[in-house]
């Protein structure tokens, strides 16, 4: 396990000033439940859209200590004047914002504007034009030591000023499967993931199949076939990772449950290559010995979406199907912690050379 901080303590006493843009929202509101316990962080502008001129605690009355601010228009002249800004956005929106802040303020995007490299699989899954591409804030993320390169996207997020929030999906299903491609254990080409996830995950928008009454006692399928906008940052990161070519069918499924995500995610071996259930645990621990908040459960034990809630962690459980030539992982995390805003956090910790794990909890919420 982790056994201490991945950077020194941020030499200046003074707080760091945050700004959160869309903090009215799921994204937003749960950054600012991190941020009022973080060290080294003091709240500065809120702001909206629809919701400008309301009171926080009217939209977020979990947020006490920030129940009287009042939440401005978002525009860059609110933000500005801050050492981090955070956007939790709309898709499509964030650009134009980060364009006009200073380059030596930290911007956090928690929306996709800045995930992807390809501005074509921007366009085709996204419909807009590219915003271009930041520093990908998935500190776990293994980079292919095929040239020459090892190690993980933390070491690029140091002193980065602008980062990309990885996808909750993405994440899940990244952590469950990339030990395995990085080591060349898995055939990157045969992957098949299948999520259950918690509404919050689908934002507060008021759309009719999210209302109680259509999915409490209901399982859903949505984005079904290769329509997912997740797909192409999972196969980005996959090939990261190093894999040469990526397939995979993906189906998220929506549960009712308001956070979480459990994503179970297979591959066969890959030709040529013989495992048995040993050697393939043996490639997950290797992995994530020691990484803070990415825990590999002792064998036999199977990850739950309710030990991870209110939890920057991230549990993972991997067996090897030896019937079916196929390994499995089984990944769960609270969609709105390790696979938003607590990432956020991580990833923010990082580029201000503060504690990666300051302000974070590996605890979950129980029962």
């Amino acid at each position: 396990m982790y056994s201490g901080a991945m950077a020194s303590t941020h030499p200046s006493q003074k707080p760091l000033r945050v700004a959160v843009a869309g903090a009215s929202g799921y994204a937003g509101g749960e950054f600012l439940r991190l941020a009022v316990q973080h060290p080294h962080l003091e709240i500065g502008t809120l702001t909206a859209h629809s919701n400008a001129g309301s009171r926080l605690g009217a939209l977020q009355p979990h947020l006490r200590s920030l129940a009287d601010r009042v939440l401005e228009p978002t525009a860059a002249e609110a933000l500005a004047g801050h050492d981090v800004v955070v956007l939790g956005l709309p898709h499509g929106a964030s650009g134009e914002i980060a364009a006009q802040l200073p380059d030596d303020v930290l911007v956090l995007d928690l929306g996709a504007d800045h995930r992807l490299a390809s501005a074509a699989d921007w366009q085709a899954f996204y419909g807009s034009e590219h915003a271009g591409t930041w520093p990908y804030g998935l500190p776990e993320l293994v980079l292919d030591s095929s040239d020459g390169d090892t190690g993980t996207q933390r070491d690029l997020l140091v002193g980065a000023r602008r980062i990309a929030v990885p996808g909750c999906n993405v994440t899940a299903v990244t952590l469950g499967l990339q030990p395995g491609v990085a080591a060349g254990l898995l055939d990157p080409t045969d992957l098949v993931a299948v999520l259950a996830n918690g509404f919050s995950g689908a934002g507060k928008a008021l759309k009719p199949h999210l209302l109680a009454a259509e999915g409490l006692g209901a399982a859903s399928p949505y984005a079904v076939a290769g329509t997912h906008r997740h797909i192409p940052e999972i196969t980005q990161n996959l090939r990261t990772a190093g894999a040469s070519e990526v397939s995979i069918s993906f189906t998220p499924t929506l549960v009712p449950m308001s956070r979480g995500i459990l994503a179970t995610a297979t591959a066969r071996i890959a030709p040529g290559r013989v495992a048995d259930a040993d050697a393939v645990r043996a490639v997950w621990e290797a992995a994530y010995a020691d990484e803070p908040f990415v825990e590999l459960l002792p064998a036999g034990q199977w990850p739950s979406t309710a030990a991870t809630l209110g939890s920057n962690s991230a549990l993972v459980q991997v067996a090897l199907d030896a019937a079916a030539g196929r390994v499995v992982t089984v990944t769960a995390i609270d969609n709105l912690v390790k696979g938003t805003a607590g990432q956020a956090v991580q990833a923010m910790n990082i580029a201000l050379g503060l504690p990666e794990t300051a302000g974070l909890v590996t605890e979950g919420v129980a029962p």
